[in-house]
């Protein structure tokens, strides 16, 4: 891992551009980092929810809060998982209602995406998503689409930009120079560049 005040760092519109740039921006909350990082993990490891589920739900928070960078990297992911083209097209869409998707996938687009609009969603929303998963995999969804949103946001907010695309690889280690898993004792990245609005 390169020092992020070194070229492995480079600034563009004031936009982050490094291959470690999400891990490099949570270092920030140097007491949470590690924490955050392994309940991404857990995401993939200790869930009762199916992976092919799990991506459609991680999609569907991408599309509804347009965090592109969460979509680019899961795009992959989901294929492996069994999410073919045809499906991630509707979610990028927003045809959550379409006959081609099933009954199950398209019952939990839309509880995924009422979430993600909506403090509180229709009854008819989650009576539907009831049918087909169990409460475990319900309560599992909403921790997915929590952990997922506050990722989106971290990379639309401090405008982490899409560098690579990791596929099987972990997108989120934290940042380490071979102590064991401590965080290095270098200086995070700054948010943004000074004077920057983070559009562009």
């Amino acid at each position: 891992m390169s020092n992020p005040g070194s070229s492995g760092r480079l600034r563009r519109n004031g936009r982050l551009r490094h291959s470690r740039a999400a891990a490099w921006m949570l270092s920030h909350s140097a007491g949470t980092v590690k924490p955050f990082i392994e309940l991404a993990k857990a995401q993939f490891t200790a869930l009762q929810l199916p992976a092919r589920s799990r991506e459609l739900v991680i999609l569907t928070v991408a599309e509804y809060t347009e965090t592109t960078f969460v979509a680019a990297q899961h795009n992959p992911m989901s294929q492996a998982a069994g999410v073919d083209e045809r499906t991630r097209q509707l979610i990028r869409s927003r045809q959550l209602d379409d006959a081609e998707l099933s009954p199950h996938d398209s019952a939990l687009l839309r509880f995924t995406a009422e979430i993600v609009q909506h403090p509180r969603i229709a009854d008819d929303v989650f009576d539907t998503a009831r049918q087909f998963l169990s409460e475990r995999e319900l309560v599992e969804a909403l921790q997915v689409i929590g952990y997922y949103w506050t990722f989106g946001r971290i990379s639309t907010v401090l405008d982490v930009e899409v560098t690579k695309i990791y596929g099987d690889e972990p997108i989120l280690d934290a940042p380490d120079n071979g102590t064991s898993g401590r965080l290095p004792a270098v200086p995070s990245p700054p948010l943004r560049s000074p004077g920057t609005t983070g559009r562009s």
